[in-house]
């Protein structure tokens, strides 16, 4: 499957229109459900080669977040060979009360993948928890940016930002009142 094709899929499958309240707060007047491209394996087999891709020179791990980014981290695990770190929202509470699962080393250099971007938040705050760890950060790839505003904080948070697609390569037009770019 092309990029364009896959774009077409992507918002044929997970492109709702309504009025929704997004994880930073904002309303926007459509939705991209996540859930509903990243459960299906011909998307999910795309994006996990387009993320392998994109992996900067000296990478050593990739990260996603709970709970949408972990099928996308571990296409891009098994599509790129480098091994992958899953970050929950918290300390789990029992067991070993990691917030990270899988293996960091101090200074590993980690790409983190994301789902939808949008102002960047949850991808910051898996950041801070990666360096926290130890690790440098060399990247936070999303699938989708929303392009109201991600790029920007997460650059200026002195991270490198890039997406697989933004909603203009999905046929939708940004939310006017939060568009940065």
């Amino acid at each position: 499957m092309n990029r364009t094709t896959l774009a077409v899929e992507i918002a044929k499958v997970a492109m709702l229109r309504g009025t929704f309240t997004l994880r930073s707060g904002k309303t926007s007047h459509y939705y991209l459900d996540k859930y509903l491209f990243s459960t299906r394996p011909e998307i999910l087999r795309e994006l996990g080669e387009l993320f392998a891709a994109r992996i900067p020179a000296g990478t050593t791990r990739l990260a996603g977040a709970e709970l949408g980014g972990i099928p996308l981290v571990s296409a891009a695990s098994m599509a790129s060979g480098l091994p992958c770190l899953f970050i929950r929202n918290q300390k789990k509470e029992y067991g070993t009360a990691k917030q990270l699962e899988g293996k960091l080393e101090r200074g590993d250099r980690v790409m983190i993948v994301e789902d939808v971007a949008t102002t960047g938040g949850q991808a910051l705050e898996a950041a801070k928890v990666l360096r926290e760890g130890g690790a440098e950060i060399t990247a936070i790839v999303s699938v989708i940016d929303r392009m109201e505003g991600a790029r920007e904080n997460i650059q200026a948070a002195g991270i490198l930002f890039d997406s697989l697609f933004t909603v203009k390569d999905l046929g939708i037009v940004p939310d006017a009142s939060t568009a940065t770019q």
